[in-house]
C-alpha cells in the first residue's frame, strides 16, 4: 500500500511539471522577443504598459516625450503619440 502511495505521488508531480512546462511554452508561442525601437541617441525608456494586446512604451527623446505603440506579435511599431510639443 505504501508503494502505491509513493508511485501515485511521483506520478502526480511528473504530470504537474509537464503541464507547467506546456503552459509556459504556450505563453511565448508566436511572440517575438527581438525588438528594436529605432530611436535617436539620448532616448531613454520611461515606462512600459500593456494596452489592448499592445505595448505602450513611453520614451523621453531629446526633442520631447512620446508613447510608442508596439504590436508584440509582429515586433513592429503601429503608432506614436507625441507629448508636449
Amino acid at each position: 500500500m505504501g508503494v502505491l502511495i509513493i508511485v501515485g505521488t511521483v506520478g502526480l508531480v511528473v504530470a504537474l511539471v509537464q503541464r507547467m512546462n506546456t503552459a509556459a511554452s504556450g505563453l511565448t508561442a508566436g511572440v517575438s522577443t527581438d525588438l528594436a525601437l529605432r530611436q535617436p541617441a539620448g532616448t531613454r525608456i520611461g515606462q512600459i504598459a500593456v494596452i489592448d494586446n499592445r505595448l505602450a512604451v513611453w520614451v523621453e527623446r531629446p526633442d520631447g516625450g512620446r508613447i510608442l505603440l508596439i504590436d508584440p506579435r509582429s515586433a513592429r511599431q503601429v503608432g506614436e503619440i507625441r507629448l508636449g510639443e
